[in-house]
């Protein structure tokens, strides 16, 4: 049973940042694509950023591309997303998500088989 937990979020000022971790308990953790992301209250959860299992290529939505960077610890089964430059729209629980397959990284929400419970951030002006 695979199994992810997500921890480091918060309340922040805008401008300000924060970094998400995202332990995962698999015996092959480098086998797995990861990916982030977050759903706002009254709106559908959507991609973040995510990366691939060794963490060569990585996607990032346009709304934190240049502000946020995904990296991933495969001796430490852990991801990370640090989040710079907060503003209020970040305002969201954040999840992380995991499949094991493939040699690239999804985008899409289906194609991910474990998800942890979620972590709040909470950007105040």
């Amino acid at each position: 049973q695979v199994q992810l937990a997500e921890s480091g979020g918060g309340l922040v000022q805008a401008g300000g940042s924060l970094r998400l971790s995202c332990a995962v308990s698999a015996r092959t953790f480098s086998t797995y694509a990861m990916g982030w992301f977050r759903q706002a209250p009254g709106k559908e959860r959507v991609i973040v950023a995510a990366i691939s299992r060794r963490g060569a290529s990585k996607y990032y939505s346009d709304s934190v591309e240049g502000r946020f960077t995904i990296a991933r610890d495969n001796a430490k089964n852990t991801m990370y997303l640090e989040m710079n430059n907060l503003t209020l729209e970040d305002t969201a629980v954040y999840y992380c998500a995991a499949e094991d397959s493939g040699t690239y990284y999804y985008t899409q929400e289906g194609r991910y088989s474990y998800w942890g419970q979620g972590t709040q951030v909470t950007v105040s002006s």
